[in-house]
């Protein structure tokens, strides 16, 4: 007798509502990080210099000014204040993630989810099973350390090693070191823990988060009775803690937790349409699903 195929993770949404309803919110991701990436490596590939900078700091058609709150964070730390120009890309960047959930750099901007989208998805498709347990919470520590430590060093000392900052080298100026790292993150996700960086290590989502605790853009599990207790939700989801309180618990079925990335893909994976985009402040309170399977552990 031949083995059973493992089952596909959203299989059933794409045999309800299609391929491309299945996937939409994923193609958009791409699209807009793929953009970006576009936007910034036009200058120093080809010459068009639309966006001059890179995710750390960058003046947009030589009049808007955008700037990564972390990175002048540090740079506070070490007693450097950024000039006006900086301070004011600082407001603008505070302003816009604190209206959409700071989460969404990671899902929507950050280049280094790729790379990470990448390792899972190749994960899976190798039924590579087993993980080393990290703390969610260790992410805090380490946005703590960085700026301890920028502070006592006078050096953004994340800058030293930012995945983001080497993957644009890498791109810009060939393969090298900064690739090292890259590699690094993605091997990390495939064979050592399953959404290891993003989801345990990484300060910068850890920082983006706290942005996060009042932004009204959420998902919304408005449709939880209708929920089958397939699981594609919490398989998917590089968050999965996020959605229990939503879909299995008795108050809002808004997801309200700040490490919510607001990526989207728990909407397209549902086959009964659980889950939408919508407003923090409206949430009626509807059925539960009449049964409740047991969660799997990285989903508590």
């Amino acid at each position: 007798m031949s083995p059973a195929v493992p089952r596909r993770t959203g299989a059933e949404a794409i045999a309800t509502k299609g391929w491309w309803a299945a996937h939409k919110w994923l193609i958009l991701r791409r699209f807009t990080q793929l953009g970006l990436l576009a936007l910034f490596l036009a200058g120093p590939l080809a010459g068009l210099w639309i966006v001059k900078g890179n995710l750390s700091f960058s003046l947009t058609l030589g009049a808007l000014p955008l700037a990564d709150p972390y990175v002048v964070l540090q740079s506070l730390a070490t007693g450097h204040v950024p000039e006006k120009l900086g301070l004011i890309g600082v407001a603008i960047v505070v302003a816009l993630y604190l209206l959409v959930g700071g989460r969404v750099y990671c899902s929507w901007v950050c280049p280094v989810n790729l790379v990470t989208d990448a390792a899972a998805w190749l994960r899976q498709r190798l039924g590579l099973k087993g993980s080393i347990h990290l703390s969610r919470h260790t992410r805090y520590w380490l946005l703590a350390m960085t700026l301890v430590g920028s502070a006592l060093t006078g050096v953004v000392l994340w800058e030293l090693i930012n995945p983001v900052s080497m993957l644009h080298r890498g791109l810009v100026f060939g393969l090298g070191a900064a690739w090292t790292i890259v590699l690094a993150v993605f091997l990390f996700d495939l064979f050592v823990m399953s959404r290891g960086w993003c989801g345990h290590l990484c300060p910068v989502g850890a920082f983006y988060s706290l942005l996060a605790r009042w932004s009204p853009l959420r998902v919304s599990a408005h449709k939880r009775g209708a929920c089958n207790d397939c699981m594609d939700c919490f398989e998917i989801c590089p968050e999965p803690q996020v959605i229990r309180p939503a879909l299995k618990g008795g108050g809002t079925p808004v997801i309200l937790a700040p490490n919510c990335t607001n990526c989207g893909r728990c909407i397209d994976v549902c086959s009964k349409d659980v889950f939408r985009f919508g407003s923090r402040y409206a949430h009626p309170v509807t059925a539960l699903p009449a049964a409740s399977a047991d969660l799997p552990t990285s989903a508590k």
